[in-house]
């Protein structure tokens, strides 16, 4: 919670990380074109190309978010996601502060599986990890923006990864050009309250 209500500061900029899958439909039947009076008309027989995933990185200081599709999400998908966040995202940050569930793949040792020892602890030695409360992923905003893309933009038949790629880019791409910095306003104290159990007793 502490994490949220740090200042801004280019050098230790604050990213929230989160993922999901996507089930990639085509279609049997070509649809039935919009006409007067009736939407475009799908046919319920589908074919099932695979599932893929999707990564949400979100700086909700700046209000500006990533989203890579990878084939899937093991640890060294991940380490290479970090990979891309020290290098590409912000390379110039001292330190990246990370929120991100507590999954087994979000963690360190990943690095040391996906590279050189030199290379992933140049890399570890990069991130500040936070960990969500385990049943408190939805203090992880990356998940509310992970269900705006899901709502805007995943909620229908995506054929293939280069669709789905295509789509998710436009996506992202409309939401950076007008990013609005997260209004924050579950506080500590809220968190003491609504979480006091996971909280330690304090005997005075």
């Amino acid at each position: 919670m502490e994490v949220y209500h740090r200042p801004y500061d280019p050098l230790r900029p604050q990213v929230c990380m989160d993922e999901t899958t996507k089930q990639l439909v085509g279609e049997v039947l070509a649809p039935l074109p919009p006409s007067p009076g009736h939407p475009e008309r799908f046919d319920t027989h589908y074919v099932r190309n695979g599932v893929t995933n999707l990564f949400m990185l979100f700086e909700p200081l700046t209000g500006r978010r990533h989203v890579p599709v990878t084939q899937r999400h093991t640890r060294t998908d991940w380490a290479q996601l970090m990979k891309q966040l020290v290098e590409v995202h912000y390379p110039k940050a001292e330190k990246i502060v990370l929120v991100c569930d507590n999954l087994n793949t979000h963690e360190k040792a990943s690095l040391y599986e996906a590279f050189a020892p030199e290379e992933a602890k140049r890399l570890a030695d990069k991130l500040e990890l936070h960990y969500t409360p385990k049943h408190g992923s939805w203090l992880n905003v990356a998940e509310c923006e992970l269900s705006i893309l899901s709502r805007q933009c995943l909620d229908r038949r995506l054929a293939d990864v280069a669709t789905l790629q295509r789509e998710v880019t436009a996506w992202t791409e409309d939401r950076n050009n007008s990013p609005q910095p997260l209004d924050w306003r579950f506080t500590i104290e809220k968190a003491r309250i609504k979480m006091r159990r996971l909280y330690p007793s304090i005997l005075t």
